[in-house]
């Protein structure tokens, strides 16, 4: 007898039908996800524009996966303590968290020890639209565009003052960024919250600011600042006749926060794919593109989660160098 002549089972229709009934229980769970609520952890507080995005999506998701999508708001330290919590959570399927630019990026920056790895803890879903800032100054400021504000800043080095929400806010790193394009050296005046920052430009406190769309937005509209340009890419729909900064003459310079989701390394890839599915079609509803335009979020084209993953390693490769040259810190 040849090493090849050995006899083989025989693979009955019985035999085939058990072992189709094995596998049918692993099916049927894989199939039913979600079987309960989802977790949605938000790590910024109620009311907070990203807040306002996380619970729009909360609630159309909720609709499309036929379970609950419960908020859980864990703000603080800039997204950090919610990151933090989203990185550690089980892996099931059944926590999503609310990411932003700085949660991925510019707290690796600012924090010498953040306490996770986005890119090894987390696996990116999606990244579903940006919120661009304006540069605004005073209503009886002189200054009528940007190179007004740069010449005014040139002409005294140093003592002209940028309100911020914080350190490492992208209000601030929007002042930074308005340093390194134009050799123009300003004076950083940090708030508790954007709105005590406006106030300071309003008053008279600061010469300038950048800020979120909506939190401004009523202020010019008032008359009360003026707005030289936006921090985006194109224009604001909310603001048509402001320039981008490039149109402004500040080349390479936008800065649009994005926020987009992730769920835990070692989250099923089928789980993945069927948030990157329903999350990207919730962004291009028109209903609530509508709803989060008013807030100043501008959606973006449907990515993959390889592709959110991409615009991480591109956003950390450009950011980290300019905060590790800013000096800033958030200890």
């Amino acid at each position: 007898m040849g090493e090849w002549d050995v006899k083989r089972p025989v693979i009955t229709r019985r035999h085939a039908l058990a072992a189709t009934t094995l596998l049918l229980p692993v099916a049927a769970r894989a199939a039913e996800w979600p079987e309960r609520p989802i977790r949605m952890i938000i790590p910024f507080a109620p009311g907070a524009g990203a807040d306002i995005v996380g619970r729009t999506f909360a609630e159309e998701l909720a609709k499309a996966l036929g379970q609950p999508v419960v908020v859980d708001n864990k703000g603080g330290a800039g997204g950090l303590l919610g990151a933090v919590e989203g990185a550690r959570a089980a892996p099931d399927g059944y926590t999503l968290l609310l990411t932003s630019q700085g949660i991925t990026v510019w707290n690796l920056g600012l924090y010498k020890s953040p306490g996770y790895d986005p890119l090894k803890d987390l696996v990116p879903i999606t990244v579903t639209g940006e919120l661009p800032n304006v540069l605004a100054v005073a209503a009886n400021n002189p200054a009528n565009s940007v190179a007004d504000l740069v010449a005014q800043a040139k002409a005294k080095p140093g003592e002209l003052t940028y309100g911020s929400s914080g350190v490492g806010s992208s209000l601030h790193l929007s002042g930074v960024i308005l340093e390194l394009r134009t050799d123009a050296r300003l004076q950083h005046v940090p708030y508790r919250g954007a709105p005590a920052a406006v106030l300071a430009v309003v008053n008279g406190e600061v010469t300038m600011g950048f800020f979120n769309t909506p939190t401004v937005l009523p202020q010019i509209k008032a008359g009360k600042v003026k707005a030289l340009a936006v921090t985006s890419g194109h224009r604001s729909p909310l603001l048509p006749d402001v320039p981008t900064m490039k149109e402004a003459g500040v080349p390479d310079f936008v800065v649009a926060v994005w926020l987009g989701f992730a769920v835990p390394a070692g989250t099923p890839a089928n789980v993945v794919q069927r948030f990157n599915t329903e999350i990207n079609r919730i962004s291009q509803d028109p209903k609530v593109r509508e709803k989060l335009l008013v807030q100043g979020f501008e959606m973006l084209p449907p990515i993959s989660a390889a592709a959110a993953r991409k615009t991480i390693e591109d956003d950390q490769a450009f950011w980290l160098p300019i905060i590790k040259q800013s000096g800033a810190t958030a200890e």
